[in-house]
């Protein structure tokens, strides 16, 4: 079994409340995170296949082929856009790393033929990011 990884980028705006809490609770548990004028955030998505090598091509997948599956059905959906007022995907929930990295891996997952989604890896910022193995 191997494992390959396509790594993409996309920009985002968002904003860490919930509506059924009050202002001074969404700050309390999400800091500058629940600024009511939003924030943004560089992110980094690592999508991980599993599979064996094509006896033909020595490929799990075609890579060209993967990142256009990515770029089309998240990227898409995702750059530069609000997370919390523009994107379908995470409407009605929390736009959080864990959120997205579940929103995306479910948009990806009936997409990717010939191998298995593995993982999605979602970089927030250097320092923080989620991983989903679809569990």
């Amino acid at each position: 079994m191997v494992h390959l990884t396509r790594k993409e980028h996309f920009n985002a705006a968002h904003r860490l409340y919930n509506p059924k809490w009050s202002d001074g609770e969404n700050e309390t548990v999400f800091g500058k995170c629940a600024n009511k004028h939003f924030h943004g955030h560089n992110y980094n998505l690592y999508v991980t296949v599993k599979g064996e090598p094509d006896a033909d091509t020595g490929l799990i997948v075609n890579l060209k082929e993967l990142s256009i599956i990515i770029k089309s059905k998240v990227i898409d959906q995702l750059d530069h856009k609000n997370l919390n007022l523009e994107v379908d995907l995470l409407r009605g929930k929390i736009p959080s790393t864990e959120n997205l990295a579940i929103a995306i891996w479910n948009e990806l997952k009936p997409h990717i033929k010939g191998c298995t989604l593995h993982s999605i890896k979602l970089f927030e910022t250097e320092n923080n990011f989620a991983e989903y193995f679809g569990e």
